[in-house]
Formats: structure tokens, C-alpha cells, sequence
């Protein structure tokens, strides 16, 4: 997989141009959420590093995530189809689709607008502290894997 800078307009925009192919009934090719819980689970991604008062896994989660899941999630292999997630990540009631598609727009143009430097040395509420290298490793990689999974 070849990992682009998602800080960068360009590359933001490809992934935009992508998630406005989406419809409220596009549906999934794997996994069990619809597409506006797709979207509702990226969101979150995007809170973590956005909003400071996030919470923060208990050190002993963190230990774990950072030295078994962090490395996959960072690295520059896309992620499997049907991969776990985070418990907090999960998200299993209904959402309306037009505001979680506005919200994920939002937040792809808040990776450029903070640009790669917000990002460096930046805590990861599970992961720890990670360089803006992995953040963008991880940001590129998770929206790929869902916006495939729903087959844009």
C-alpha cells in the first residue's frame, strides 16, 4: 500500500471526492456497520486527536494497544477486512447520515488546516504519544480500509 501525505489538499480531496460518492443506502461489502455508522466510527478517530478532554485508556490498555496494535495500525500495510476495533470505537446505534458525512468532510479539511506539526509527538488516547508520521499512516489507512469497504 502506498501511504499519501493526508495532511496535504490534494490527497485530502481525493478522499473527500470519495466520501460524496457515498449515499445513505451505499452498501457495505464486509462488516456489520452501515454506512452512516462508518462514518460515525471515523469520526472518532478524529475526535481523539481533536478534542483534548478525550478520554484516555487506563495505562495498562495503553501498554497493550501501543506494543501489539499500534504497529499494524501505523505501518504501511492496509488492514484487513472484518479487523477489531476499540470498544469506544464501536459504533452500534443508528446515525443520520448527512450530518456524520458533513462531520468526516469536516474533520479530513482539520487534518490539512492543523497541518502535519499539530500531529508530531501529539498523545493518541491509546496508542500514546506518535509521530506525524504515524498519524498520517494511520488516518490514510483507516479511511481507505472504510471507504473501500463501502466501495469507494
Amino acid at each position: 500500500m502506498t501511504i499519501q501525505n493526508i495532511y496535504s489538499t490534494q490527497v485530502a480531496n481525493q478522499f473527500i471526492e470519495r466520501i460524496n460518492k457515498l449515499s445513505a443506502n451505499t452498501p457495505s461489502q464486509w462488516g456489520k456497520m452501515d454506512v452512516s455508522q462508518m462514518m460515525a466510527h471515523c469520526n472518532v478517530s478524529y475526535e481523539m486527536a481533536f478534542d483534548e478532554s478525550y478520554k484516555k485508556s487506563s495505562p495498562f490498555l495503553r501498554f497493550i494497544l501501543k506494543n501489539l496494535a499500534k504497529k499494524g495500525l501505523v505501518n504501511e500495510s492496509p488492514l484487513k477486512k472484518n479487523s477489531s476495533t476499540a470498544s469506544e470505537m464501536i459504533v452500534k446505534t443508528p446515525k443520520v447520515f448527512e450530518e456524520e458525512k458533513s462531520k468526516l468532510i469536516s474533520n479530513v479539511n482539520n487534518l490539512v488546516t492543523k497541518g502535519e506539526n499539530y500531529f508530531h509527538l501529539k498523545d493518541h488516547p491509546g496508542f500514546g504519544v506518535m509521530t506525524k508520521q504515524e498519524w498520517n499512516n494511520f488516518y490514510y489507512k483507516h479511511l481507505d480500509h472504510h471507504l473501500t469497504q463501502f466501495g469507494v
